[in-house]
């Protein structure tokens, strides 16, 4: 016969007595509303405050819980509102001894610390609500048994920004999840985490909330079938719990097929990525006032006749549940006739400012029934769809579903005249039969498909292969070797430039500056002469290295195997041509210079070549006489040595200022890259416009974009130095093919792009010249290989780094 409460209580008190402790207000009170809640027929549960106990209410209450199993109380509550006093061991113990009839569980981690949160997230919970607020993990990874629960609520985890590879592999049941106001940003990573989740049907980053002139929620709280399963959201605020799908809690437009939402995030024009908030003003502009630049963009999109004023519902829309019933109609016979009404876009976390994030979604989780509080329908399932495959590559080479490395390698070695799609429709790029790439192509599109959180190793850059192991460098630039697959140059920002075996971290040759060079901005190797290279700093000196010559102690240097060129005043740029017979310098003016390798002369300056500074000169992969220029003008510029270059072959013209210019590995395009994301593809026969890559601009004039090919010409990598990812695109379609997320090593430090290169001997490998934001911090080189998995890295908690780089393979 189950224990009733009157006895619980009095073995509470009987408990408290035996220790020597006043029974504690909170948990009486707790068995009292239990008791009333039976004899109202209600669920009997009893709900529990954490932030009521102290150390010494711990052993009486555990020894209740420990009871509740053979009693009357059904379900139990434990929240913690603020800081508390208890223990974090002793409140887990109260979890674990409570056991299966724990339902909600609502801390924050602040209050009990890291091995409070690592104990949960290791060894799980039997709650079927978990809100967890934590300040403490910045890489979600639940690997604990969760199988009960349904809701998982980590709003406000400001220092979470991803996810571990199977972080929901251990909670089939969840149906339910919400992070709003995380750092959450990464769509690819999102979604192949929440592809874990099987049961998964609403899935928040934010919420949209209805609000009347008065700043009221419009949305009723009224019927709500369990308030303990409610998330912690500003009143009336619709919620995610055991009702879920109830679509009276939920707002709705009434829109036809005909004019479907776009994109709640999707504008050109989204500049500010602060999350957005609700601010009260009693001005007669209130309503436009607290809609931000996305929120007008976003009702622009969802109201064509809105004109910047806040829509009426006789007017413009109104709003509805599943049913038909005008939601809106109630709350205009309650608070008056002429209420204005808005939607705010409230808690936003990064991701929703991503382009087509809403269409991303809906497509990428096709059992998923409501995001960000509004519900999915056919028509915006079907225009996600639509844009999912206008903008984004699924897998690489338009490949259409994961095919399985094995199957691929036995039709290469059976000879196969094409490889066993699923339908006639699936049909790859690149057909068998007619291109010699055509089985590496598949091994990567198999490859990637199953790896999508790439490794990220940073490459060791200290002095101890030097005998100096206190010797930190300060890379600035960097090359890949254009024959030697296994090595690389960087030069610093000290003027020292260090040859690097990056597969064993190896330093193969050191030539320090000697005073003679300052940061490092141009290395070019040369091709036919591979232990050659020109070494450019930015006080205009020029060197060429013979690496096989040069000593790999700091404390000794030889001249032999250097040869000393004619400075080029704030130089930004060098680059050698393909015959090795001459190079070109630009910097910091309308000139480009152009120099005799072997004789070490300067020929000639080309002045005047554009109307702003040049920022980079490359000559082209093939011709030793054709080069490109790109400058701060607008323009980028094709010349011909044998025309002697006083006219360009052509120009092409951007809408903000060139960072740089790339032939393609054919020398058949022209990558050109302008500030803030302006990425365009050239033909490079005439310079006639062949692609313009769709990549989001943050309306920074400082956002310095650069980008270079990747796999030969076949995808882009694009950065810029105002952002910590780096976007990968096919060069035919230009639709985005991954996102790869750059993380610091320490909890809060943001890192950019400054440099980046495709590893020109492994597809789909690139390396990345990364700085963080603190000036005081030091920039490092990231290898990435996104055909390789960065699995379980260590343990999160300590804040440790990628792992170190002789894990990845060839």
């Amino acid at each position: 016969m189950a224990i009733d409460i009157a006895t619980l209580e009095e073995r509470y008190i009987g408990c408290c007595r035996r220790h020597g402790v006043l029974p504690n207000t909170s948990i009486l009170s707790s068995f009292l509303k239990a008791e009333v809640k039976k004899s109202c027929q209600e669920l009997c549960s009893m709900e529990i405050l954490i932030d009521d106990l102290k150390d010494i209410d711990f052993l009486p209450l555990l020894d209740v819980c420990m009871n509740l199993d053979t009693s009357e109380i059904e379900a139990v509550d434990l929240h913690s509102e603020s800081s508390s006093e208890l223990n974090g061991e002793y409140a887990l113990s109260l979890m674990r001894a409570i056991n299966q009839k724990l339902r909600v569980v609502d801390v924050q981690d602040q209050s009990f610390g890291k091995d409070f949160l690592r104990d949960i997230c290791q060894r799980g919970l039997a709650c079927q609500v978990l809100t967890l607020r934590s300040l403490h993990f910045r890489k979600l990874s639940l690997v604990g048994e969760f199988m009960k629960m349904h809701t998982l609520n980590l709003d406000f985890s400001s220092s979470l920004t991803s996810f571990q590879e199977d972080c929901f592999s251990c909670m089939p049941n969840l149906m339910c999840l919400s992070m709003c106001e995380t750092r959450i940003s990464n769509l690819w990573t999102t979604v192949a985490a929440l592809s874990k989740l099987p049961s998964l049907v609403e899935l928040r980053f934010q919420y949209w909330l209805c609000c009347n002139d008065a700043m009221t929620s419009c949305v009723s709280s009224s019927g709500k079938s369990d308030s303990t399963a409610e998330f912690v959201l500003p009143k009336g605020v619709p919620y995610i719990g055991e009702s879920f799908i109830d679509m009276n809690e939920l707002t709705d437009f009434n829109l036809s097929a005909d004019d479907p939402p776009s994109n709640y995030y999707s504008s050109d024009d989204v500049t500010n990525h602060d999350s957005p908030s609700i601010v009260e003003d009693s001005s007669d502009d209130s309503e436009i006032e607290l809609l931000s630049h996305q929120q007008r963009c976003w009702l622009s999109a969802v109201f064509p006749r809105w004109n910047g004023q806040v829509p009426y519902q006789n007017e413009d829309f109104s709003v509805q549940n599943q049913d038909g019933e005008d939601l809106l109609g109630d709350t205009f016979s309650r608070h008056g006739a002429d209420v204005s009404l808005k939607y705010v876009p409230c808690h936003a976390s990064p991701i929703c400012y991503e382009k087509n994030y809403r269409e991303f979604m809906i497509a990428s989780l096709p059992n998923l029934k409501v995001l960000d509080n509004l519900p999915i329908r056919k028509f915006e399932r079907d225009r996600a769809t639509e844009t999912f495959s206008q903008y984004f590559e699924y897998l690489p080479y338009r490949w259409k579903h994961k095919e399985s490395v094995v199957s691929i390698l036995q039709n290469r070695e059976i000879k196969s005249t094409h490889i066993n799609m699923r339908t006639p429709k699936c049909r790859p790029l690149y057909p068998s039969g007619k291109s010699q790439y055509f089985y590496t192509r598949s091994l990567s599109a198999a490859k990637l498909g199953s790896s999508t959180w790439p490794l990220l190793c940073p490459l060791s850059l200290s002095g101890c292969g030097l005998g100096d192991e206190d010797r930190v460098f300060r890379p600035r630039q960097f090359e890949y070797h254009p024959s030697d697959s296994s090595l690389m140059v960087f030069g610093t920002l000290d003027g020292e430039v260090v040859v690097i075996n990056h597969e064993n971290e190896h330093i193969v040759s050191y030539i320090p500056s000697l005073g003679a060079m300052n940061s490092v901005l141009g290395l070019s190797w040369l091709k036919k002469y591979p232990s050659k290279l020109i070494a450019g700093s930015d006080n205009g000196s020029l060197k060429l290295y013979d690496i096989h010559q040069m000593r790999r102690s700091p404390g000794m240097h030889s001249s032999s195997g250097c040869v000393t060129f004619d400075e080029f005043d704030q130089l930004t740029s060098v680059h050698v041509n393909s015959t090795d017979e001459l190079f070109l310098a630009s910097g910091y003016s309308r000139n480009v210079a152009l120099y005799d390798i072997s004789s070490g002369k300067r020929l000639q300056v080309f002045t005047d070549m554009h109307q702003g500074h040049i920022n980079v000169v490359k000559f082209a992969n093939h011709s030793p006489s054709i080069f490109a220029t790109s400058s701060f003008d607008q323009d980028v510029k094709m010349w011909d040595l044998r025309q002697k270059p006083v006219h360009p072959c052509f120009t092409a013209s951007s809408s903000r200022g060139n960072v740089m210019v790339c032939f393609s590995p054919d020398d058949q395009y022209i990558l050109a890259s302008a500030v803030d994301n302006e990425v365009r593809q050239l033909l490079a026969v005439d310079g006639r416009l062949h692609l313009v890559f769709d990549i989001p601009s943050t309306g920074s004039s400082q956002n310095y974009t650069r980008s270079y090919y990747m796999n030969g010409r076949d995808y882009i990598i694009s950065g810029s130095c105002d952002e910590q990812v780096i976007r990968v695109c096919c060069t035919q379609t230009g639709r985005r093919l991954r996102d790869v997320s750059l993380e610091g090593r320490s909890l809060g430090s943001s890192m950019f792009v400054q440099s980046l290169r495709g590893d020109p001997f492994r597809d789909f490998n690139m390396s990345v010249l990364a700085a963080y934001m603190r000036p005081a911090s030091k920039s490092e080189i990231v290898k990435v290989n996104l055909l390789a998995s960065s699995g379980y890295a260590k343990d999160d908690f300590d804040q440790q780094g990628p792992c170190p780089s002789h894990s990845m393979g060839a």
